[in-house]
């Protein structure tokens, strides 16, 4: 047998020269040597060399260099027998197992599924350059989550069969820590104001909270960004950051920043034009625009007036309508004329709403929340809204939308929801604590999507040291097409006011109510409500002097027929959890002339939402109520009256013992309330927690009066301190940390409050 040509591994050899002893010959037959994994089929699939074909010097080379592109094989020589040409190859060894030790930022089967990906994988053939590429694109990773000390050491041990097993150890070592962040070449802002908007920076207090100090390359660019966005909403059109360096110490654990920026001249705004087809006449579209003339020129600005625009012509029935900012650019004046040209394409009418994934709602229940009609031309902002309303409903969980154009026309488009249900019947059975009300025992079986039809049925037990309560209750929410809700609600309640600290006596409430909605817009909101309660007073052995007068002057039990007016303003966009939007709330109770008592309770509460960026929320809460006899009752029941103090108002003090005592030194609460909150709402350390998890620091102030005339400012009770609402699988949680500003003696203090499973 003669050799024909001899071929090692190694990009090198792809070229190798032939035998001097070389022939060309025709192949009679193919014979294949050393194959052990890789089947016969495959390599002739790749050998461009056919039985029946001349083989010469180049077809040989080709062949060769073919075969060593499969990545199968480390060696392949071909070698003539007579008129068989011999393949002889010897495979590389096959990946049995990878082992992955060390890593604790990236997840192993995070990092697995990224090898697999690039041909690493148990049962792929082992090529040592790939696994060279694995660890510098680990070296890659890591240094983009700032740390530089990492170390990867590989080892490839061989086992029986022609396999290797792969370890990789990694030594991740900690995060390079920013020490110093230096802006040159700024003249018009200094480094302080400019860094001020970065979110990485020197060590600070709070930085073990906000990391801010922990060097990551994703993060610089973010900067880098933040930084061109604050020169060029400044009028400096020409600023560019001319270069970046980082630093890293010898010991990879310090980093040293340099940012080196050109500012250029400033801009100021020209001439500013609206051009181009207006379907909208130029007084509506003028204020949306923000730019003005004479004003320092901004890119934000610019395309935030530009967005404006595109909207209100989507309003319009415009869905593909496109504005085109056309700056000119006076370069000696320094002015920048701005043309907005207005391309508003085709109306567009919709003709179709479709629904999708509602499998147990009855197509009706999302069709009545719809406010863009079929037929109608399409709203951007009525289309947001009908989501918006699809989303509000208790047994949606993901709601989406989409537009797309009907096929073989170029002015109309089907708006298609596409919905997530929730199972919206919920069997219940609670354990909870809390501090105003001990052991909580509740049981529940809720309907919010009876029969798909969106009626609402309910039965709700509840037990504590405080409330016995047992409810039925039924909610039509559209009881009229226009949207009048009607429910009823039969129930009995039981609090015994001495376990809540209050005083010695207990109330047993049996009744029924019957309420209407009546949606006034969007966000408004009326509900009236007539119920009866029959209300009968257990007195204690220690009952307070207050409380034996009133029981005596009007008995221990009563008829209360009760008419109740609320209205409700509520824009927020979250039920739980909001972080912008208002509720307001205006109600009153009055408890009617025939009944045994004749008084009327007054509320009125203000929880306003303020974004302040994109990740702190401001929030203040402001409640007044009041409340009194007429006709034949002196004054306001004392089973009645008003309470403060507690988680659920001014923290820091004990619930229920703000404001005026009784002769028995314990709380009585009062006719007159008022409270007041204020609140920044900041993110979790971990951002997945967001939607569970809610971090707050609040200052409190409020009191209980016995009447309006005894309200005083300088008897308000202060606190401040930091709370935390956690939605855990076991049930809603609220811890609180609160320091009393002003107690007086006498105050139930109590700084540490907290409750579990029930509402907040």
């Amino acid at each position: 047998m003669r050799r024909l040509q001899a071929w090692c591994a190694g990009l090198c050899l792809a070229a190798a020269a032939t035998a001097a002893a070389f022939e060309p010959f025709v192949v009679r037959d193919i014979r294949l040597e050393g194959l052990r994994r890789i089947s016969a089929g495959t390599v002739f699939n790749y050998l461009p060399v056919k039985v029946g074909e001349r083989l010469d010097e180049m077809r040989a080379a080709q062949a060769v260099r073919t075969l060593f592109k499969t990545g199968f094989f480390s060696d392949v020589r071909l070698a003539r027998d007579g008129d068989v040409l011999v393949v002889e190859v010897v495979e590389r060894p096959a990946i049995a197992d990878i082992k992955v030790s060390g890593n604790r930022d990236i997840d192993t089967d995070q990092l697995l599924d990224g090898l697999r990906q690039i041909g690493f994988a148990r049962g792929r053939v082992f090529n040592r350059a790939i696994l060279d590429r694995v660890e510098q694109e680990l070296r890659r990773q890591y240094f983009a989550r700032g740390k530089y000390g990492v170390r990867i050491r590989t080892t490839v041990t061989p086992l029986e069969r022609n396999r290797v097993a792969v370890a990789i150890d990694i030594t991740e070592g900690k995060i390079a820590r920013i020490r110093q962040i230096n802006i040159v070449g700024n003249k018009a802002f200094s480094e302080k104001e400019l860094l001020k908007r970065f979110t990485l920076g020197p060590p600070n207090w709070l930085s073990f909270y906000t990391r801010r100090d922990r060097y990551s390359r994703e993060k610089l660019a973010g900067d880098l960004e933040k930084l061109r966005s604050w020169y060029q909403d400044r009028g400096y059109l020409n600023s560019e950051i001319e270069s970046t360096q980082v630093t890293i110490t010898p010991d990879r654990k310090e980093v040293y920043i340099t940012i080196n920026v050109r500012e250029g001249e400033r801009y100021t705004v020209g001439e500013v034009k609206l051009a181009g087809r207006l379907p909208v006449p130029a007084a509506e579209l003028e204020p949306l625009i923000s730019v003005r003339p004479g004003a320092v020129f901004s890119r934000k600005e610019l395309a935030e007036s530009a967005k404006r625009i595109v909207e209100r012509l989507g309003d319009e029935g415009y869905a593909f309508a496109n504005v085109n900012t056309i700056p000119d650019l006076d370069e000696e004046r320094r002015r920048v004329s701005v043309t907005f040209f207005v391309d508003p394409g085709k109306r567009v009418y919709v003709r179709r709403i479709i629904f999708k994934g509602n499998y147990r709602t009855r197509d009706e229940v999302l069709r009545r929340e719809m406010r863009q009609m079929e037929g109608a031309p399409f709203s951007a902002a009525k289309v947001r809204l009908s989501r918006t309303r699809l989303e509000r409903l208790p047994f949606f969980q993901e709601v989406n939308v989409e537009t797309p154009a009907v096929p073989g026309t170029t002015d109309q488009v089907d708006v298609v929801f596409t919905v997530t249900e929730r199972s919206s019947g919920t069997m219940m059975a609670g354990l909870g604590y809390s501090q105003s009300q001990g052991l909580i025992f509740n049981a529940s079986v809720t309907e919010e999507n009876f029969l798909g039809t969106g009626k609402q049925v309910s039965f709700s037990f509840n037990n504590s040291q405080v409330n016995t309560i047992y409810s039925i209750s039924y909610l039509n929410p559209y009881y009229t097409l226009d949207g009048i809700s009607r429910g009823f609600r039969l129930n009995y309640r039981r609090t015994d006011a001495e376990e809540a600290g209050i005083a010695d006596y207990a109330t047993n409430v049996a009744g029924g109510e019957v309420s209407f909605g009546l949606p006034l817009a969007e966000f408004n909101y009326v509900r009236l409500a007539l119920s009866y309660d029959r209300l009968g007073i257990d007195l204690g052995t220690a009952a307070s002097s207050e409380i034996r007068d009133f029981l005596a002057a009007n008995g221990d039990s009563y008829d209360l027929f009760k008419i109740s007016l609320n209205w409700r303003h509520d824009s927020r966009n979250r039920a739980l959890f909001p972080d912008r939007g208002a509720l307001q709330s205006i109600g009153g109770d009055i408890v009617l002339p025939g009944s045994s008592l004749e008084y009327f309770k007054l509320r009125y509460i203000h929880d306003r939402y303020l974004p302040l960026t994109r990740r702190f929320t401001l929030r203040g809460r402001f409640e007044i109520g009041y409340g009194d006899g007429y006709g034949g009752t002196s004054g306001l029941p004392f089973f009645a009256n008003f309470y403060a103090g507690g988680i659920s108002s001014v923290r820091g003090y004990e619930a229920n013992t703000l404001g005026p005592r009784d002769s028995n030194g314990l709380p009585l609460g009062g006719a007159f309330l008022t409270t007041a909150r204020l609140e920044l709402i900041f993110p979790p350390p971990v951002g997945e927690a967001a939607h569970t998890l809610r971090l707050s620091g609040f200052v409190d102030a409020g009191n209980v009066f016995r009447t309006v005339g005894q309200f005083d400012t300088a008897k308000l009770r202060y606190s401040a301190g930091v709370t935390l609402q956690w939605l855990s699988p076991l049930g809603p949680l609220v811890f609180s940390l609160a320091a009393p500003l002003n107690a007086k003696p006498g105050d139930d203090t109590q700084p540490f409050q907290f409750t579990f499973g029930r509402s907040f």
